[in-house]
């Protein structure tokens, strides 16, 4: 399974980061290619801990969590277009500067060499393994990169 914490991996990222431009259109969901490079930012701050959260999981997590948890991390299947959102990751705007973004993005990716966030709950699926946290963030951010044909 692909692991974000694979070199080879976070290179092939990063060079789907690289492909992607100001004129990219999504295949689905509503975001716009600045909302979501800004929407990949903010969520790999909170996985990578480079900012001050609050690592909570949520009621319904704490009912559902560690089945969807498993579902989402016993194969490479990638996640389902459409899925929401949390109300922390949501961006508004939708318009700014891309070309920063992306290049905080790709540290971000290059990043997950050194990670080292044991504090780290996710708010649905709870606390992860490190493996669990590997697989999940190559995902959410393939899940991105395709949305946009990158």
């Amino acid at each position: 399974m692909k692991t974000i914490f694979d070199k080879s991996t976070r290179d092939e990222l990063v060079q789907r980061i690289n492909s992607l431009n100001e004129k990219n259109e999504p295949v689905w969901g509503k975001m716009n290619v600045y909302q979501m490079h800004k929407h990949c930012t903010i969520w790999n701050e909170w996985v990578l801990g480079t900012k001050d959260f609050v690592y909570k999981q949520d009621f319904i997590g704490k009912i559902f969590g560690r089945m969807a948890l498993k579902s989402n991390t016993k194969d490479d299947k990638p996640i389902g277009k459409n899925m929401p959102a949390g109300k922390a990751f949501t961006v508004k705007e939708k318009v700014n500067d891309l070309t920063t973004l992306k290049s905080i993005w790709i540290e971000q990716i290059k990043s997950y060499e050194n990670y080292s966030n044991d504090n780290f709950i996710h708010d649905f699926f709870g606390k992860m393994t490190k493996e669990q946290i590997g697989i999940f963030a190559f995902k959410h951010n393939d899940h991105h990169l395709r949305q946009f044909n990158a």
